[in-house]
């Protein structure tokens, strides 16, 4: 087994050496010969790489998109996570599901073997840590791409997500991101009357994701470290990027997308982990709270927690200096008084991101999600880094961090969980 997934020829840490060299590369790499569908209606082969539950929901929605479409092969580091989502995705589809054997990659380099396996879309849902990786293969293999939110959990994986998606825009294939309020219709109605000026400045930003526990799985008798903490990711740093970047990152996309995608100068922030003390729950933090701010002086106040028993809150609204958003409401209130009126052509916003990806390759005109879905994530990372160390930090400081949450190798053995950080202790790199 490789040392890690993102080293076939050197390390994630020697990533900025090699950076420059394959974004000088691209424009040879766009030569390479890869299928053309914007005036036919060849099939389109998808591979799933990460057969988890939203794995499963994201393929099937794949395979709505399109009326020629199949799934032709699935990777997983778990043979069970495979066949399990091989087997609802049968009886959901029999008809485009198409998955034989040797289609089948079990392990955590079986990303490697699907890339080339002749598929000519992947879908990405493993856990984050391994995203970059995932990117990287398929934008190197010439394939279009949705990959799951977040798409990184540290500074190098961002950087590294941020040349595959200028390589896939040299190269015209489509990177579809799931922050999928950003398809949502009535968020993207609202959001662009803010962007247009309706709240006036803006100055201050609220966003919400209080919710309950999440899914755990107890440890088994023949599980090693490093499979009790896969199977278990959400839970570790180093996997998930903790909840405010797998979770709450859907909350702080808004708060860029309403400043027409410009991003915070810097953020202070605490945050801690006073009730999922048991070592079911890794690592990571069970509440955190942030300060963002803009280089207009505009301020986003974030919130997130996970813990049972509270009052839940997932809102966003957004003060301006002539009005209000209520985001989840779809209202603005003030001067500018709108409400959204549905008109019947809403779609669940999850199978709209897998509609647009579809449609992109088919008429030819690619979509590429990369410049926000690599922003957002490092906003949320930015967040979390705030709130580990104590320190104010700013934007360009967690961009070039050298802080590599990799372990020092991948195989199924002894992983000792790494501690819980500790604001005034921890060190910022």
């Amino acid at each position: 087994m490789s040392r890690t997934p993102a080293q076939s020829d050197s390390s994630r840490r020697d990533f900025l050496k090699t950076s420059a060299a394959a974004v000088a590369g691209a424009a040879l790499a766009a030569k390479i010969a890869t299928r053309a569908y914007a005036a036919g209606d060849d099939v389109l082969k998808v591979g799933l790489i990460g057969c988890g539950g939203r794995g499963g929901g994201a393929a099937n929605q794949a395979l709505n998109a399109d009326k020629n479409v199949k799934l032709v092969a699935l990777a997983d580091a778990f043979k069970d996570r495979l066949e399990g989502t091989l087997s609802n995705l049968k009886k959901a589809k029999p008809d485009k599901v198409a998955v034989d054997d040797d289609h089948k990659f079990v392990g955590i380099d079986g990303y490697k073997k699907l890339v080339e396996s002749g598929v000519d879309v992947v879908v990405m849902a493993s856990p984050p840590h391994f995203r970059p990786a995932h990117l990287k293969a398929a934008i190197d293999a010439g394939k279009h791409v949705f990959a799951e939110k977040p798409v990184a959990v540290d500074g190098p994986g961002v950087r590294s997500v941020i040349a595959s998606c200028k390589l896939a825009e040299e190269k015209k294939l489509s990177v579809v991101s799931g922050l999928c309020w950003r398809y949502d219709k009535p968020k993207a109605e609202t959001l662009k009357r803010v962007q247009d000026g309706a709240l006036g400045e803006m100055q201050v930003m609220q966003c919400t994701y209080n919710t309950g526990f999440l899914w755990s799985r107890p440890r088994q008798k023949d599980w090693s470290d490093m499979e009790f903490q896969m199977r278990n990711w959400l839970y570790y740093t180093w996997l998930s990027g903790d909840h405010i970047v797998e979770q709450h990152i859907h909350s702080l996309d808004k708060a860029p997308w309403a400043m027409k995608d410009e991003y915070p100068i810097k953020c202070t922030a605490n945050g801690g982990r006073q009730v999922r003390t048991d070592e079911l729950f890794g690592n990571i933090y069970d509440h955190f709270n942030c300060v963002f701010e803009w280089k207009n002086g505009a301020k986003c106040f974030s919130s997130c927690r996970q813990i049972n028993g509270c009052s839940p809150d997932v809102s966003d609204h957004f003060y301006g200096t002539k009005g209000v958003c209520h985001v989840f409401a779809h209202e603005i209130t003030g001067e500018n008084k709108w409400k959204y009126a549905p008109d019947g052509s809403e779609k669940d916003m999850y199978q709209a991101e897998h509609d647009a990806l579809f449609a992109s390759i088919r008429s030819g005109k690619p979509i590429n999600n990369g410049d926000y879905m690599a922003k957002s994530t490092l906003m949320a990372i930015m967040g979390r880094m705030c709130a580990y160390t104590g320190q104010t930090l700013t934007w360009d400081q967690v961009l070039n961090s050298q802080e590599d949450l990799s372990p020092a190798k991948y195989e199924w053995g002894t992983l000792p969980m790494p501690p819980v950080p500790m604001p005034g202790l921890t060190k910022f790199k």
